[in-house]
């Protein structure tokens, strides 16, 4: 083995990467600039036959599993380097999957077998009836032409998922929430039951924004591991014959609301990771309105690009 380049930050990986087109690449996670997983990720589409192998201190199923989702071929924890990192590069480099023995046990191979504590079992998630036939995706925006409109397609959502038993994570504006749970009772389901069985569980969208922004960005780890952790509670939560969770909710439409539009991009894009990484449904909910600024217009293209479903409800029509 010969080491060829060395670098401190996440963004020099990915331009050395292309430079040298190295066999091998251990990276880190937390790295200046980039880290590493988004590192990864860009490595994967400018230089694909370099493999990479994870080298962190974090020992956390999600983030590891995030890891390998973004295009690592083996995770080592720092901890286990010393027996471990030499077999880990030898694996690697025969185009095996190593991982470290602190994640020995757990599945890797499917994004749904998801348990920080190695309990929960692999579940399949399912589309919600109504936005199953048309749509059929797990990372999903609807565009909605106001408040009403809004809190209708939350509530189709949410209840097509509760009224099976299953869990749904709300993430919302205090006026939507106090809303939808108005819509919800009307519709005859118990929320206050859902609630104390964990099957509801509603948090504001600015709080939960400032869990993991950092310097006015999503910050991946953060988000990784607290909503990682969330939907762990959920699924435990959950007690449909074929036990799933859904989730929707307004952070990154909050973020476009006050002008941070790259935030948001950028947290739709994680939203997309988490969903594969974590087999979630996820429900973004953005009113037009929020689009009619001309110059900004083509930000919608954008938000779209994130999802794997685009669709838009109406009032009177």
């Amino acid at each position: 083995m010969r080491v060829i380049g060395v670098v401190s930050d996440g963004l020099e990986a990915v331009l050395k990467t292309e430079a040298l087109e190295p066999d091998l690449i251990l990276l880190d996670i937390r790295l200046p600039k980039l880290n590493g997983i988004e590192a990864a990720r860009r490595i994967r589409n400018t230089a694909p036959e370099s493999k990479i192998l994870f080298l962190s201190q974090d020992s956390d199923l999600v983030v590891a599993r995030a890891a390998l989702s973004a295009g690592g071929h083996g995770y080592v924890v720092k901890s286990d380097a010393e027996d471990d990192l030499i077999t880990a590069i030898e694996a690697v480099m025969k185009g095996k999957r190593y991982l470290s023995r602190k994640l020995a046990g757990h599945d890797f191979g499917n994004a749904g077998d998801l348990h920080a504590a190695g309990k929960l079992r692999r579940q399949e998630l399912n589309a919600a009836p109504s936005l199953a036939g048309k749509i059929g995706h797990r990372h999903t925006v609807q565009f909605y032409d106001g408040d009403a409109s809004f809190v209708d397609g939350f509530t189709l959502f949410i209840n097509e998922t509760l009224s099976t038993w299953n869990a749904v994570i709300v993430v919302a504006t205090k006026p939507h929430r106090e809303r939808l749970l108005q819509r919800l009772h009307a519709h005859g389901l118990d929320i206050p039951a859902a609630i104390n069985q964990g099957r509801y569980i509603a948090l504001d969208a600015a709080e939960t924004l400032s869990t993991f922004m950092v310097n006015d960005l999503p910050h991946p780890l953060r988000f990784f591991k607290i909503i990682g952790d969330l939907i762990v509670t959920a699924y435990q939560a959950a007690r449909g014959e074929h036990p799933r969770v859904a989730s929707c909710g307004e952070c990154a439409p909050l973020l476009w609301a006050e002008g941070r539009t790259e935030a948001a991009i950028q947290l739709e894009h994680l939203s997309g990771e988490i969903a594969n990484t974590c087999d979630v449904d996820i429900l973004c909910g953005y009113t037009m309105k929020s689009f009619q600024r001309e110059p900004e217009r083509h930000i919608y293209e954008r938000i779209c690009a994130e999802h794997t479903a685009v669709c838009s409800q109406w009032t009177g029509y």
